[in-house]
């Protein structure tokens, strides 16, 4: 059967829509089928042209259960979930069904004090830093903040998926014919660590650019793995 990976959290802003999409074209990139799944009611659904993933409208209860037993039904598929803030009751619903859940926060310590109650109430749950600075001197203070309010979830917390202006492209209607390798690059980075942690093999003819990747957070220990 297809792996769901729900990207949900109570607060908005986080970057949950664009790390699905990422998650989706980095998984085409890595030669995996995914589809990213719309549920948030104020967002309009994109066109798939051009894109390395399938898309799908689930703004509804009716339309989501649909289409996430349609995903159950495919072999070898991915499906993402893309969760909205302020809905703890559909963020539950979505945990129950999830293969995998993760949780962006960015670097502000609204978003740590929120994420930190979303992985005590979802303990399957990783946390996601996103839109992570990439000027070392902010780096260093967003580590130091996480140092001293999340270093007992350090096993639960992913690398970084920095901030990339490209990655709005991904979120156009219909995006443009061509995207930037830094982009490409950064997709590709946040599925390796999707697929690593369902221990799903998959082909990967780029390496892995030390230029372009964010290195783990400075002290914190790799994520743990799950079996898919």
């Amino acid at each position: 059967m297809a792996d769901i990976i729900c990207v949900i959290g109570n607060k908005g802003g986080t970057g949950k829509t664009t790390i699905s999409h990422m998650l989706c074209q980095g998984m085409g990139l890595l030669g995996q089928r995914s589809v990213c799944v719309l549920t948030d009611t104020y967002r309009e659904p994109l066109d798939p042209a051009g894109r390395r993933y399938l898309v799908a409208d689930a703004r509804s209860r009716e339309a989501l259960n649909k289409v996430t037993a349609k995903i159950r039904s495919l072999k070898s598929w991915m499906g993402v979930i893309d969760g909205g803030g302020n809905r703890t009751e559909m963020d539950q619903k979505l945990y129950g069904v999830a293969d995998l859940v993760l949780l962006p926060f960015r670097d502000s310590h609204e978003d740590i004090r929120t994420v930190i109650r979303d992985l005590e109430m979802f303990p399957r749950a990783y946390a996601i830093p996103s839109q992570w600075p990439t000027n070392v001197w902010q780096r260093e203070a967003a580590e130091k903040t996480i140092d001293e309010f999340l270093s007992i979830y350090r096993d639960r917390i992913l690398s970084p998926v920095a901030t990339l202006s490209a990655s709005k492209n991904l979120l156009q209607k219909t995006i443009p014919g061509s995207l930037p390798s830094p982009l490409a690059n950064s997709c590709r980075g946040v599925a390796r660590q999707v697929l690593d942690l369902l221990q799903i093999p998959f082909e990967d003819d780029e390496p892995e650019p030390s230029a372009m990747m964010m290195p783990p957070l400075a002290s914190g220990a790799t994520a743990m793995s799950m079996a898919a």
